[in-house]
C-alpha cells in the first residue's frame, strides 16, 4: 500500500523527532519504508509549516 503525502507528514516529523538529529531524506526514507519521493514532499510540507529546518546543506532537522 502506498502512503499519501498527509500520511507521511507525521511518520516523517516522527522520524525527525525521534532520531534528534540531522537526516537527509534518504536517510528518512529508508528508515520509514516510505518513497523517497514521498518523503522530499512530506519535507517541504514540513519545512513550510516551521517544523523542520534545513541547518545544512541537504540536511534536515526537527525545530526545537
Amino acid at each position: 500500500m502506498a502512503v499519501e503525502v498527509a500520511e507521511a507528514v507525521d511518520i516523517v516529523l516522527d522520524c525527525f523527532v525521534k532520531s534528534g538529529e540531522m537526516l537527509r531524506p534518504a536517510d528518512v526514507a529508508k528508515a520509514t519504508g516510505i518513497d523517497s519521493k514521498i518523503v522530499s514532499k512530506a519535507i517541504a510540507t514540513l519545512k513550510k509549516e516551521g517544523k523542520i529546518d534545513s541547518p545544512k546543506r541537504c540536511y534536515y532537522a526537527a525545530v526545537k
